[in-house]
């Protein structure tokens, strides 16, 4: 049967023995929940990876890009910036940007010099809930053109991932394809923070789940709340009467949902799936268990 792992939010009450610790998000200054010892979690190269792939907010810095600094956001450009990215089997971000950008000229002005970039993803929840953001991720390194040969390569690699279609003409101008080699990389998200290799970067894979998480975790609140509020039975002594519940997070281990409405104050549940997916039709059979487990 699965099992609710539950992850008290900082302002609610703690058991002296407990190993969580407060986020340092900027934007949420009662922190995030984090998860007790034993729970199945991605690494850390995996939830960064998952956040590279995934459809979150992106913004690019370029200290002192074009002698002072600068910082693109996402809505910056009607087109978006970047309007895709993905990683490459060396561990390198490829971004594709408006050939207009600033980010666009700024690397095509340094020739090669060492341009330093700074890619920071932030997370949101897809659903309304308490404390919405659930991580921020940062890579820095050094900002280049992708040119020649690497083109056609980098461009069908992020086909792979996005459905880019008609931006991919190698030969548009409108568009330009930028490498970011990794140098450091952090994240800070609902399992925690920490530092990743740039190497385990390259080695991780994107959850599955990734491209069908958002759509997901809607149509779960929307369509499924009651089933999602029967989920208050695997609980134990915390489950009860007005508890209101609300899909948070999604991967290939499991179900994160966020429970508030009790004496207690809001905190998590993260319920594991009885075997990893690795597709939506395994992931329905997980949702059937686990409503199934829910309603004995």
């Amino acid at each position: 049967m699965s099992r609710p792992h539950g992850i008290p939010l900082p302002s609610a009450h703690r058991s002296s023995d407990s190993n969580e610790t407060e986020s340092a998000f900027d934007d949420d200054k009662q922190g995030q929940p984090r998860p007790r010892e034993g729970v199945r979690q991605l690494t850390g190269a995996e939830r960064v990876r998952t956040l590279v792939e995934s459809n979150a907010s992106v913004s690019l810095m370029l200290p002192g890009g074009f002698d002072r600094a600068q910082s693109f956001d996402q809505g910056e450009l009607g087109t978006g910036m970047p309007a895709a990215r993905t990683v490459t089997p060396d561990g390198d971000v490829i971004l594709l940007v408006p050939g207009e950008s600033a980010a666009a000229r700024a690397a095509a002005h340094a020739q090669d010099d060492d341009l330093t970039a700074v890619i920071e993803i932030t997370d949101v929840a897809p659903v309304s809930v308490p404390h919405r953001i659930r991580g921020r991720a940062r890579l820095t390194g050094w900002l280049t053109p992708v040119r020649g040969d690497d083109r056609a390569a980098c461009a069908a690699l992020l086909a792979e991932r996005h459905p880019v279609g008609e931006l991919l003409g190698v030969g548009d101008c409108a568009w330009r394809l930028l490498r970011l080699e990794v140098g450091e990389i952090s994240v800070d998200d609902l399992w925690g923070a920490e530092l990743v290799d740039p190497e385990d970067l390259a080695a991780a894979e994107p959850d599955p789940m990734v491209a069908h998480e958002t759509e997901l975790l809607q149509h779960l609140h929307a369509a499924h709340g009651d089933r999602i509020g029967e989920l208050c039975g695997l609980l134990g002594p915390r489950g009860g009467d007005g508890l209101t519940a609300v899909p948070l997070a999604l991967d290939r281990l499991g179900l994160r949902v966020r429970f508030s409405g009790g004496p207690a104050g809001p905190f998590d549940a993260r319920f594991d799936f009885p075997e990893p997916v690795t597709d939506v039709c395994g992931l329905r059979r997980a949702m059937r268990a686990l409503f199934s487990a829910a309603g004995r």
